[in-house]
């Protein structure tokens, strides 16, 4: 699987590139799907996470003091200092690496799909992502409550795509695109519009 998700991967963050690719100056201050983030918070995220190992992800904890949110911060901080054409062109650098922090393998496909709809839902950029690795994704977060409490999220409801043969778990149906339900199994309200059925608003509850 490990050598599986790398040419999605690849491939999503060539075209996340391309989208942004004469992206004006002021667009890239907008609010992206990740609370207190811009889009361009997101990308530097998504570069300094390209640029991470296991050995400088702990390194890089412990001189954060543990503090994850923090450690976050300071990379996002450095990857942007630059601005949004350094940023960008950053990205376009670490478009075929295979470097990742520790985790699960499918988490590493999940960022590039993830964190590029953080950012092409706002700016109002459309993308067709390859449906296969979107509910692979969606069902690995649907199964894990590291970092983003997806798991619990979604307990006892049933996810359904409506553009692919797709579902998980049991309960009250919400049905979508494969794409809405990865964003809302991983706290993104804005897909929940995108969705329908009795177990919507159980989601939203949450």
């Amino acid at each position: 699987m490990a050598n599986d998700i790398w040419p999605v991967v690849h491939a999503e963050r060539r075209a996340l590139a391309a989208d942004l690719d004469g992206l004006a100056p002021e667009r890239w201050r907008t609010p992206s799907l990740c609370t207190d983030w811009t889009v361009h918070d997101v990308l530097a995220h998504m570069v300094s996470t390209a640029k991470l190992t296991p050995p400088a992800f702990f390194a890089g904890l412990l001189g954060a003091g543990f503090r994850f949110e923090r450690f976050t911060a300071k990379r996002i901080a450095a990857e942007s200092a630059g601005g949004p054409a350094a940023t960008l062109a950053a990205f376009r650098a670490v478009e075929t690496s295979t470097s990742a922090p520790p985790g699960p393998t499918l988490s590493w496909l999940g960022e590039a799909l993830v964190h590029a709809e953080d950012i092409r839902r706002p700016l109002g950029i459309a993308h067709d992502y390859p449906v296969d690795a979107v509910t692979k994704v969606t069902a690995f977060y649907a199964g894990s409550n590291v970092l983003i409490g997806g798991k619990r999220r979604v307990a006892g409801v049933t996810l359904r795509a409506t553009d692919t043969d797709w579902s998980h778990g049991s309960g009250p149906v919400v049905s979508g695109p494969a794409r809405a339900l990865m964003l809302a199994t991983t706290g993104r309200t804005a897909a929940l519009d995108e969705l329908t059925g009795p177990g919507v608003e159980i989601l939203r509850s949450r």
